[in-house]
């Protein structure tokens, strides 16, 4: 049994050395940022949420750690749930959205945790214009992906140009602007940076907490160091 688990690791490890080959695009996380934070939250329950759910996540928990009065996520945030202490659950049904897109849209409590940052913000500003797909859409690092692009009012729609390489194959070298959108490209960059910094807090709220007492524990230590230091010299003073 070990041998043929051992034997399977092997044969796989070509296809993930392949699939970790494309290249991703580098995001400034920051969870001290809470401007960004706020901005992220607020793309993602006005484009996210109506299909996606966030379900290890509460209304309140994210209305305490991102600063958000709780009148604006009552009256602008919660488009899925009727109190604040509330779940944040996609009202889409999952045997609709199996029919609409082929499958049902995953949860994203976790999705910055099992791909991360990188992929999150390098997806997202890598939709572009298919008439052979379904949705009308395709994505540069997720090929067939069944999601359509719902930020596109923003980015703008695009066409995307391949060439082939060395060996004939087809690969991605760069996009075409057909309609902008309401953003320049730096402008939505930033979004979906803010987009992508809120989902990396979805995955780990804790992390928040972590930084904080990560700051009185380095000051607690600097004070400790001091006293440590004197007293050594007290113990030593007399050594030769």
């Amino acid at each position: 049994m070990k041998m043929l688990f051992l034997l399977l690791t092997v044969v796989s490890m070509p296809v993930f050395a392949a699939g970790g080959s494309l290249h991703l695009d580098d995001v400034d996380i920051d969870m001290s940022d809470t401007a960004s934070l706020q901005r992220g939250a607020g793309l993602f329950v006005n484009y996210c949420l109506s299909c996606h759910s966030a379900a290890y996540m509460r209304y309140q928990r994210m209305s305490e750690d991102l600063q958000i009065p709780k009148e604006v996520v009552e009256d602008n945030m919660m488009f899925t749930a009727d109190r604040i202490g509330g779940l944040m659950k996609s009202t889409m049904p999952a045997d609709d959205a199996k029919k609409w897109f082929g499958k049902a849209p995953p949860d994203l409590s976790l999705i910055a945790r099992s791909r991360g940052p990188e992929w999150i913000y390098t997806y997202m500003r890598s939709f572009y214009l298919d008439d052979n797909s379904p949705s009308g859409w395709n994505n540069v690092l997720f090929e067939k992906v069944a999601m359509p692009h719902v930020l596109y009012n923003l980015q703008g729609a695009r066409h995307a140009v391949f060439k082939k390489d060395e060996h004939g194959v087809e690969v991605f070298d760069h996009f075409e602007m057909v309609k902008p959108g309401s953003m320049n490209e730096d402008e939505f960059d930033s979004a979906v940076r803010d987009l992508t910094n809120f989902m990396v807090y979805l995955a780990e709220p804790a992390r928040m907490v972590r930084y904080k007492l990560g700051v009185y524990v380095l000051i607690f230590l600097a004070i400790f160091f001091v006293f440590a230091y004197l007293l050594k010299k007290e113990y030593w003073k007399d050594v030769h």
